[in-house]
């Protein structure tokens, strides 16, 4: 049986069920695979990440996923960035192979695939985006090529959401790219189409609702890509206003099957893995009962 090692680096990361995830379908491959939580926010872990990653490689790993805070950050200690990760700016998986470090961005996928699925023949000639960090810029680039017409990022940090729109501009025409701040959000949704949430609001540890409910209008999906808890109060707030709206367990899902077969070598059987983290989701669901 073949011995598969690889983990995930970032911060707050204990509930993640990417170990349980991965670890199964490993096992529907053959592979004796272990899939390890590096949480920085834990005492035991070095919040040192040139350190995990040498630590890592040194280790035997296959590579790493990479997640909040460091898909940025990241990318300086890589030796090569394979696309679309060259063009996103943002990592959430590294390759060790033959004594090089190469970066991938597995977001985009998750995010395009997600989308195909979960909201076929969805209107996207503008969406209003919420979030600049490591996931939005995989969001935003995985719209942009998918054909949005006009994608307006909104994030409070006007430093995090020019240089998206810097990076964006490299690929994409200008024209197609707005940033904005919190206070134009109003007049951003009420002429888009639909809304993408790659912040952390609605997450457990950030609870809440990432904009005024009362600018959910009708015509307008949602797409929020937080997976745990499935069901999020922007979820249930877009729901309740007759919206159509898909969760993150389908990006979870495609974005760590596309890991998993860099890792591996071995194409996942997505259908089984979304099964999977149904039944993980339902379980974490009634133990928190």
């Amino acid at each position: 049986m073949r011995t598969c090692r690889y983990g995930l680096i970032g911060a707050g990361i204990g509930a993640s069920l990417s170990p349980a995830l991965h670890e199964a379908e490993g096992r529907h491959h053959g592979l004796d695979l272990s899939y390890s939580l590096l949480d920085v926010d834990r005492p035991e872990t070095p919040a040192d990440l040139r350190r995990l990653l040498a630590d890592a490689e040194a280790a035997g790993f296959a590579g790493l996923n990479i997640t909040h805070p460091f898909k940025q950050q990241v990318i300086e200690l890589l030796d090569r960035l394979a696309p679309p990760a060259d063009d996103i700016g943002a990592v959430n998986t590294v390759v060790f192979r033959a004594g090089r470090r190469i970066g991938y961005n597995t977001d985009a996928y998750g995010f395009t695939e997600s989308f195909r699925h979960g909201l076929p023949g969805a209107a996207t000639g503008r969406v209003v985006q919420l979030g600049a960090g490591g996931a939005g810029a995989a969001c935003a680039y995985a719209q942009l090529e998918a054909g949005v017409g006009h994608l307006t990022v909104v994030d409070p940090d006007p430093d995090r959401r020019g240089l998206l729109a810097e990076t964006l501009s490299l690929r994409f025409d200008t024209e197609r790219i707005a940033v904005a701040g919190p206070a134009e959000l109003p007049a951003a949704v009420g002429a888009a189409d639909g809304l993408v949430n790659t912040s952390p609001v609605g997450m457990r540890a950030h609870p809440g609702v990432p904009l005024p409910v009362e600018l959910l209008h009708g015509g307008l999906w949602v797409l929020d890509v937080i997976y745990m808890p499935v069901e999020t109060e922007l979820l249930t707030a877009a729901r309740a206003a007759g919206l159509r709206a898909v969760g993150g367990t389908g990006m979870c899902v495609f974005q760590a099957a596309a890991a998993f077969e860099l890792f591996t070598g071995r194409t996942p059987d997505t259908g089984r893995m979304l099964r999977h983290l149904d039944l993980l989701l339902a379980g974490r669901a009634r133990h928190a009962a």
